[in-house]
């Protein structure tokens, strides 16, 4: 289901009168709830859960954790990262754009992402990982620029076998925007754009975007009015109708139309999210999202009696 990389479509800036009346409006505009360490490796803001963010306003999305460009040092003994926690009822989505990680689980999958790559882990019934800074950019130090959002599973899927998806910045194609495909591009890692599909296999319907527009160029998605929608916007400014949103902020459309549209003030980099919400009670406990407490009270006994599998011992 991967398509052809190398695609390149060239789409217009111009919308008609009529697609502009479909346009969904903004809700709000959001920052993040602040700065964190996520073990000793990622410096990251946490824009949803927030009260300002209500689940149902973002499903099937759960989380999502920014980490803005962060320069490390060398380090010459040592880890940098998180070691082995649980997951369950859930998927964790890592996007790189600077730095690389290197991520293991107690499934038997192991990779490194860099600079482009997306990693796409399915916790699903339960799973042991960890994430630590890839060795040689340890040592090496550098400059890491990610992204990890979790994604909610339905309740029909969530004690499904964990799975792994390996995604480098080759299999993901590319779009190009504007006329002469000089006003941007945009990369397809779910769902559909310009007449493309992203290689990510999801439970749900999603859409996953990661754009990359010069100024006064228009992003155009079609999506359903009734998927939730929101975009990041990870450089420059951009703006919705007459609401704008720079750097470091998260734009939430309403669900008023059948499509959206984003246009960039300046150089901007926006990560645009949007699914079918799945319409079912949530229930998150630190690292696991199911629908009752009974169930998050069972994935804790499950952990304790080993039933998620052994941890590697290294």
């Amino acid at each position: 289901m991967h398509t052809t990389p190398e695609t390149q479509v060239t789409t217009k800036a111009a919308v008609s009168s009529d697609a502009q009346r479909l346009l969904r409006s903004v809700e709000a505009v959001h920052g993040s709830t602040g700065f964190h360490w996520v073990g000793n490796g990622f410096h990251v803001s946490t824009y949803f859960p927030s009260a300002k963010l209500p689940a149902e306003r973002v499903s099937p999305f759960v989380l999502m954790d920014y980490g803005p460009p962060t320069d490390f040092a060398p380090l010459a003994k040592g880890k940098r990262g998180v070691g082995w926690h649980p997951h369950r009822g859930f998927e964790t989505v890592t996007l790189a754009w600077e730095g690389s990680v290197a991520h293991r689980d107690n499934a038997g999958h192991a990779g490194t992402i860099g600079p482009g790559d997306v990693q796409w882990m399915t916790a699903a019934g339960g799973i042991f990982h960890e994430e630590f800074h890839a060795e040689s950019f340890t040592r090496d130090g550098g400059r890491m620029h990610m992204m990890q959002l979790w994604v909610n599973l339905p309740r029909k899927d969530k004690m499904q076998k964990p799975g792994y998806q390996p995604i480098t910045a080759a299999d993901i194609p590319s779009v190009a925007l504007g006329q002469a495909g000089k006003g941007g591009h945009v990369r397809v890692i779910a769902g559909d754009f310009g007449g493309v599909r992203g290689p990510a296999h999801t439970f749900t319907p999603i859409t996953m975007l990661d754009a990359s527009l010069k100024p006064n160029e228009r992003l155009s998605v079609a999506l359903p009015s009734s998927y939730n929608a929101i975009a990041v916007v990870a450089k420059g400014r951009v703006h919705a109708g007459s609401i704008s949103a720079g750097a470091g902020e998260l734009v939430l459309f309403a669900n008023d139309g059948a499509g959206l549209e984003l246009v960039a003030d300046e150089d901007a980099h926006v990560i645009l999210l949007a699914g079918e919400p799945l319409g079912e009670p949530i229930v998150q406990y630190g690292p696991f999202v199911m629908n009752s407490m009974q169930e998050i009270q069972q994935a804790m006994n499950d952990v304790h009696r080993g039933k998620l599998g052994p941890i590697p011992q290294d």
